[in-house]
């Protein structure tokens, strides 16, 4: 499932990499908090792997 905005594709980025133990968990803040508890590493990386371009920054839902 691609991403949806940037916001979320760099969300999905930042919970991989904490995923992967890249990043402390305990750095994560706001969406990404939440996805790297809910979401697969493979869900992360289709999110975090959309192109960006024609993206907005945010959607309301």
């Amino acid at each position: 499932m691609p991403a949806k905005s940037a916001a979320q594709q760099k969300a999905a980025g930042a919970a991989l990499s904490a995923k992967r133990g890249d990043t402390p968990k305990s750095d994560l803040k706001g969406a990404s908090k939440s996805m790297v508890n809910s979401m697969s590493e493979t869900q992360l990386e289709d999110l975090a792997h959309t192109k960006r371009s024609g993206k907005p920054e945010h959607v309301n839902d």
